[in-house]
């Protein structure tokens, strides 16, 4: 693989947790190989920079790797859930039953839209929703299930589109988490009305910032276009003489500033080249402490189910004292952290509190450990070791 920028070289853009410490491995960070470079100069000075030749092609390029035909770029994840749902027909007065173990920015969306949000509790064995409470809470006010696959491990997605099938529910995957991972043998991308990518900094692929949509309808992929730019169809930008003419299509639906610019563009069919061989090394080194980690007395990996295939985008382990846990893996330069925190105890979703035993179990213990590219052999060895020295010693 050609040089990328990395902890143990040269590093002339910052990575998350790196500023605290130099010399500590980091829970996440960001991928951005040395080849984008030229490609962004290119484009930089081209004049043209705005959704334009590259976001054509990067979204064309990506269609083709998720085998998905309707895929949507966006400027990021939550622009992408946030169109999902609208899509959907998601408005005032409906329901949404969706995960509090998710990034705020994933349910904020229903809110915005006057829907109500319905907590379904979740596995805390896999951090994912959990489809007998889904059943629980489906009722004739619900107008989509919103599911996230945790850490990129998936959601048990037959379960779920049994109960949106029985009730004329859509499925929403968030799958900011779950580039590359599959389910049943096929990419997630494939599975539901709408699966939502984020391609933000440090996730396994990143634009910069910015996202995807895949619409299993063309007919709703064919909205959602005028929807990402304020109703517009941007592809009649090249063909008419004049852009007074662009602007005068007739807008028949309020639409968003949700597109994707040539610069994130640029980058996202650069990374396109290296995604597989970085979520190689993220499955190969999960392998490594999924075998390290068998035995230990105060801590516990998650369920792992051969027809979810993880892309690992996170590795959790559930420890019986995150504090004292975190504090000995920074004593030894390895940053652990929780990645999010649950949802419903924010004021703005105070209206919607409900009791989640699954939740309640999973949030004070779930701990992110590091895990991708950027680790080589001495390093997962060291976490191991720092792991097990810290199970030791808990009590």
């Amino acid at each position: 693989m050609p040089h990328s920028i990395h902890s143990n070289g040269p590093n002339p853009s910052a990575t998350l947790m790196e500023s605290r410490n130099d010399h500590t491995i980091p829970v996440l960070k960001v991928f951005m190989p040395e080849s984008a470079m030229g490609r962004l100069r290119d484009v930089m000075l081209s004049g043209y920079i705005a959704e334009g030749p590259q976001a054509k092609a990067f979204e064309e390029h990506l269609a083709r790797w998720l085998n998905a035909p309707n895929v949507l770029t966006l400027n990021c994840g939550t622009s992408a859930l946030h169109l999902a749902l609208r899509l959907a027909g998601v408005g005032p007065g409906d329901e949404v039953i969706t995960t509090p173990m998710t990034c705020v920015g994933a349910n904020e969306p229903i809110v915005t839209l006057g829907a109500r949000i319905r907590w379904a509790d979740i596995d805390p064995n896999t951090g994912n929703i959990d489809p007998e409470d889904v059943q629980r809470k489906i009722n004739a006010k619900t107008r989509a299930i919103m599911v996230m696959h945790w850490g990129g491990y998936p959601c048990e997605l037959a379960a779920i589109h049994a109960l949106a099938d029985a009730h004329g529910v859509k499925v929403i995957e968030d799958a900011c988490h779950a580039f590359g991972s599959r389910y049943d043998g096929r990419l997630i991308g494939s599975h539901s009305d709408f699966v939502c990518f984020s391609f933000q900094a440090v996730k396994m692929m990143t634009t910069g910032d910015g996202g995807a949509l895949v619409c299993k309808d063309p007919d709703d992929a064919q909205r959602g276009r005028l929807l990402r730019w304020y109703g517009l169809d941007r592809r009649l930008d090249s063909h008419l003489r004049r852009r007074r003419q662009f602007f005068e299509q007739d807008i028949r639906e309020v639409g968003y500033k949700f597109h994707m610019n040539d610069i994130a563009a640029t980058i996202g069919l650069e990374q396109l080249k290296y995604v597989n061989g970085n979520l190689a090394k993220y499955r190969e080194n999960a392998a490594r402490y999924d075998t390290a980690f068998q035995g230990l007395r105060h801590a516990r990996r998650l369920d792992d189910d051969p027809r979810h295939l993880s892309n690992h985008w996170l590795y959790t382990l559930r420890v019986s004292e995150r504090e004292g846990f975190t504090r000995a893996m920074q004593a030894r330069g390895i940053d652990a952290s929780p990645i999010h925190v649950r949802n419903d105890l924010y004021t703005i979703f105070k209206e919607f509190r409900t009791h989640l035993p699954g939740v309640d179990a999973f949030d004070p213990e779930h701990v992110c450990i590091p895990v991708g590219w950027w680790l080589n052999g001495e390093n997962v060895e060291h976490i191991i070791r720092a792991v097990w020295e810290w199970d030791a010693l808990a009590g």
